[in-house]
């Protein structure tokens, strides 16, 4: 850390539909020791945008599906839920968000209205496994996104599948042209876990490849790779 970065740091991680209380409960503690590590001093908080898994899977389905947009009318009601709670408890200059699955939709509205109301400039977004949703390009390189992948490199995370990043790109003299990743975060990258969609942060023997490396040591050394040189 550099002595003109400010030593507080707001980290947010948010839960994505039908998800256990607990699923955050070892990321928290080894994210805790690595940025105190790093001398600074971490306020951590966990939100359910949609509910824990008591709540109606269907209701929190169709939460999730107004984060996915970007049009003017769209409900946002994960993103707005998760705003109320940051702005509760929000201190500091800098926010780390990072979102598992709907979480990750909900972090980056969140975080979109955060800076579009003034409320916060230096911020990063992390969505693993989350659906597809399209970045607004000045704020792509604030967004990273991480996916499992098989063995043989392919993805394996259906959840990971849904929605798009793709919008039509067109030049001056061209036809328009499908661009698959006009509206994609910054920073794109796979995972080799193991398991499935609900398993990026497990860490006990049945999450462990034959180099010993558990699914969660891979998620946050992927997150801090790409977060260097910011913190």
């Amino acid at each position: 850390m550099t002595a003109d970065k400010p030593s507080r740091l707001s980290i947010y991680l948010l839960a994505g539909v039908a998800t256990s209380n607990s699923i955050f409960t070892e990321c928290k503690i080894k994210l805790e020791n690595l940025f105190q590590t790093d001398g600074y001093e971490t306020a951590i908080h966990v939100i359910f945008p949609y509910g824990d898994a008591s709540r109606s899977l269907v209701r929190q389905v169709l939460e999730v599906k107004s984060d996915l947009s970007n049009r003017l009318t769209a409900g946002r009601i994960g993103g707005q839920h998760a705003l109320s709670k940051i702005k509760q408890t929000l201190s500091g200059e800098r926010l780390l968000l990072i979102g598992h699955s709907g979480g990750g939709a909900a972090a980056y509205q969140a975080a979109k209205m955060l800076y579009e109301q003034d409320e916060i400039a230096d911020f990063r977004i992390v969505q693993i496994g989350s659906p597809r949703t399209p970045i607004e390009p000045k704020l792509q390189e604030h967004v990273s996104y991480f996916h499992s992948i098989d063995s043989l490199g392919k993805p394996n995370d259906p959840i990971s599948r849904i929605g798009t990043w793709g919008g039509w790109s067109k030049s001056k003299y061209a036809m328009p042209k499908w661009n698959r990743m006009k509206y994609a975060p910054g920073y794109v990258e796979g995972i080799p876990t193991v398991g499935g969609h609900a398993d990026y942060f497990r860490h006990t023997q049945d999450y462990t490849d034959q180099e010993a490396v558990c699914n969660l040591d891979k998620t946050i050394d992927r997150m801090r790779g790409w977060l260097k040189g910011w913190v």
